[in-house]
């Protein structure tokens, strides 16, 4: 499949547009938005340009297609390493001229990286697309891009709860995280984990077994899965509605370093965290971790005082009274989830699920919101919904004063109504609602 035939299914029919276009404007914003993201992956796919480099990047150039452009110019290498501009300018992360140098080479190769992408069956949702999950935006530094085998919706569920631990559970443990996992599922809620052997195999494969989509998120790039002993288990997840996810590049290996990204990503998509076993070094120790860190609720599974395999558990509870909580019994932790016991005693009051929650609250169009706006706040939220995305865009848009501008933005993400990554907004809540 060609690198069109991958990056067309992504794209949608209006290109994100909130006003009536011709064809060929709508041709032409189709071409703009997917070239942008095939710069986006190329970009991705080089070795030490984290997140923050790349967003100073993108600031510095406008644009990803900006950025290898200037890269695939005469003198390029010293283009991109060149201080960013006269004194006083928002200050621009300094790159060292080896990351100039990979820049360089994989913008004159960018064909072969996306072939690669092609090749794995990805598709590739980036931080400005509207499938990027609203749960990574409010995480700090979130990913970039992402490059996803399966359903990309699974990765903005409506509920979503991680469950992780050892990868050398007890048979007692195997069991909890299937039981914990399979119970969720059938409440609809997607379950999260790492793919890695243990309790996230357990979780993936009880999801599996109730037919639930899972997702996976890898330490590493999808040639490279880990471990190869779960490359079936990938596929089911797949085939079962799911999906395999990571933020590195297809052919990154997994390092001791990737996995702590991944265990922030794990927690990220994910409304709350619940550990089932994890030894004193245990990496689940660390998503939980990250789960306070961004604001997540966290549980943890208690177990005998002399076991080995719950003796990072224990401590991280004792470290974290007030934050972390114990699960008393899965009934009790669906309860605590806000999401109703799957079988409830005669008389138990049964709760809703997020998503039935949802379905019976009162509903608000776009259109209403917009109309209940004043005048700025109005004009500047119509730019973000027709994909105006920096401070810059939105001021020559609206033609509105950049003070004025900050000042809106600033108030529509109090309301919930806008968020921002790396100088980049975007509309959310209702007003993304189409």
């Amino acid at each position: 499949m060609g690198r069109d035939g991958l990056m067309a299914r992504e794209v949608g029919p209006d290109g994100g547009a909130s006003v009536p276009v011709s064809g060929q404007a709508l041709r032409t914003e189709s071409r703009t938005l997917l070239e942008e993201r095939d710069a986006w992956t190329v970009l991705a796919s080089i070795h030490g340009l984290g997140p923050v480099t790349f967003g100073s990047l993108l600031r510095r150039f406008g644009s990803g297609r900006g950025i290898l452009s200037v890269a695939r110019r005469r003198g390029g290498r010293a283009a991109l390493t060149a201080r960013a501009g006269p004194k006083g300018e928002q200050e621009v992360t300094r790159i060292s001229a080896d990351l100039a140098a990979r820049i360089v080479e994989h913008a004159a190769r960018g064909d072969d990286v996306l072939e690669a992408v092609s090749r794995e069956g990805l598709i590739v949702v980036t931080l400005e697309d509207a499938a990027f999950p609203a749960r990574l935006l409010a995480i700090e530094m979130p990913p970039h891009v992402l490059f996803v085998k399966g359903d990309p919706a699974v990765l903005s569920s409506p509920s979503a709860v991680a469950v992780v631990g050892t990868r050398r559970p007890s048979d007692y443990g195997r069991r909890v995280a299937a039981r914990i996992a399979g119970s969720l599922a059938r409440q609809g809620t997607t379950v999260v984990s790492g793919l890695a052997v243990g309790i996230d195999g357990a979780a993936h494969a009880a999801c599996v077994a109730e037919h639930r989509p899972t997702l996976a998120v890898l330490g590493g790039g999808h040639r490279h899965l880990f471990p190869l002993a779960h490359r079936r288990l990938a596929d089911a997840i797949v085939d079962s509605g799911g999906a395999v996810v990571s933020e590195l590049p297809p052919d990154a290996s997994p390092t001791r370093g990737t996995f702590p990204r991944r265990n922030r990503l794990i927690s990220g998509l994910a409304d709350a965290t619940v550990v089932v076993e994890a030894a004193a070094q245990s990496g689940a120790l660390i998503t939980a971790s990250w789960a306070l860190e961004q604001g997540r609720p966290c549980f943890l599974v208690p177990g005998a005082i002399d076991s080995p395999t719950v003796a990072g558990s224990l401590a991280f509870l004792r470290a974290y009274p007030e934050a972390a909580r114990i699960v008393a019994g899965v009934p009790e932790l669906l309860e605590d989830l806000g999401l109703a016991p799957a079988h409830a005693d005669a008389g138990e009051p049964v709760r809703a699920t997020p998503a039935e929650r949802a379905s019976k609250a009162p509903t608000a169009s776009r259109e209403s919101v917009l109309s209940h706006l004043g005048g700025s706040e109005r004009a500047v939220a119509e730019a973000l919904v027709a994909g105006r995305s920096t401070a810059d865009e939105l001021v020559a848009t609206t033609e509105l004063p950049i003070a004025s501008v900050l000042g809106v933005l600033t108030l529509l993400e109090m309301r919930g109504l806008a968020v921002a990554a790396y100088g980049r907004y975007r509309p959310a809540g209702l007003l993304a609602s189409s």
